[in-house]
């Protein structure tokens, strides 16, 4: 691979980056990426990384490369890098969820999920895929991000491609996607308990709350219990078909959580988003237990299932936590994490290159994201000055 020869005439977006900072673009690629074992590695990282922030509209290697180099070779060497180059993926995340967690973030996992639109079979991962919110099949590539609330912004920390049996069980594709032999077939609630696992072991914390979207997973129970057995508190979206006991009663028999809420009387409660615009919504809410104990303790832990009533008194998505205890304000305020989650993936997608991807090796995939995650942080971080912002997470635990 040859040594970048990038423009180094600095733009006027790069000096608006370096102004009011406290680490130059430079300084922040060096820390990010200094666990790249080559020089050239180290290069080509810090050209793909101000491609993407200096570089409008697309985000294609070759308008990446002629954004930042006069090399004619760059564009190759780019490709080269990204898809075959052989550096550590969990390496460099590892570094950038440090240099996250020395801004203090909020003690909120929000994790979300990328969908990416692909055309034809050949991308890796791609699958047909039932997508909820827009209600709609798509041809895509499906990856979950670990998220950290710094001030307000949220941040990406780590990504996973899910990569359904027709990609884990098809020799043929998993040769020419080069998918290492050590990489099964695990559905979406087990990948969420991975990346909660990686959070721990990069952080050390032990009080961090977990906020997810699963109310499309039918087996989320397994999800809901491995939490559990880590000691992890939660605050996740449910399916309405989820079987649950109305705590205090006298009968045992469970009934669906969408049977339960809209049983229940509404009260007001103040939603605080980081943001900062209160909004007074009324809330439904019972406290329950999950019959699938797996200890045989019944009744098992205490949960709060809870919703916001929308228009026509119609309930919206269905949340159970294990912050039982906690004001129903302060949950509903860490829910609506969840929104600001899905904006930060559609920024990342419209002006960060998130769909851009264009090669089609399992490697490849997971350097995209690690390029795209450094930027989209830094610009959040470093690009301008940020203010303190009031995070009402902070009173989870």
């Amino acid at each position: 691979m040859n040594t970048v020869q990038s423009d180094t005439s600095p733009t006027s977006q790069d000096a608006t980056y370096a102004n009011g900072s406290e680490l130059t673009l430079d300084h922040y690629s060096r820390k990010i990426f200094k666990s790249l074992r080559r020089i050239d590695q180290r290069n080509w990282a810090h050209t793909y990384l101000r491609g993407l922030l200096v570089t409008s509209g697309k985000k294609s290697v070759r308008r990446l490369a002629t954004a930042v180099s006069r090399d004619p070779s760059a564009v190759q060497s780019l490709r080269q890098f990204v898809s075959l180059s052989p550096w550590d993926f969990d390496e460099v995340m590892g570094e950038l969820t440090q240099l996250v967690t020395d801004h203090r973030p909020a003690p909120v996992w929000s994790i979300g999920r990328a969908v990416l639109p692909k055309r034809g079979d050949r991308s890796v991962g791609v699958h047909r895929y039932f997508d909820l919110p827009s209600a709609r099949t798509l041809n895509c590539q499906l990856g979950l991000g670990s998220f950290l609330c710094v001030g307000t912004a949220q941040v990406p920390v780590d990504w996973c491609l899910y990569l359904p049996t027709t990609w884990t069980q098809d020799p043929r594709r998993r040769r020419e996607a080069r998918i290492p032999d050590s990489e099964q077939y695990r559905p979406l609630w087990a990948h969420v308990l991975g990346l909660v696992d990686r959070l721990s072991a990069r952080t050390n914390s032990t009080s961090s709350v977990v906020l997810v979207d699963m109310s499309d997973e039918p087996d989320v129970g397994y999800l809901l219990h491995g939490l559990a057995k880590r000691r992890r508190d939660f605050v996740v979206t449910v399916p309405p078909h989820l079987a649950v006991l109305h705590a205090g009663e006298s009968a045992i028999a469970p009934v669906s959580a969408r049977t339960l809420i809209l049983s229940q009387g509404a009260e007001t409660a103040v939603v605080s988003p980081t943001d900062g615009q209160q909004r007074i919504t009324p809330i439904q809410t019972s406290l329950v237990h999950l019959p699938d104990n797996p200890h045989g303790r019944s009744p098992g832990p205490l949960y709060r299932l809870f919703t916001e009533q929308g228009p026509n008194r119609v309930p919206g998505p269905l949340w159970l936590t294990s912050l039982a205890h906690q004001p129903v304000a302060e949950v509903t305020s860490i829910a609506a994490l969840q929104n600001e989650t899905m904006a930060v993936v559609g920024s990342m997608e419209q002006d960060f290159g998130l769909l851009d991807f264009e090669g089609r090796s399992f490697l490849g995939w997971y350097h995209h994201m690690a390029l795209v995650s450094a930027a989209y942080t830094f610009r959040r971080l470093y690009g301008f000055t940020s203010t303190s912002c009031r995070t009402t997470a902070q009173q989870a635990r």
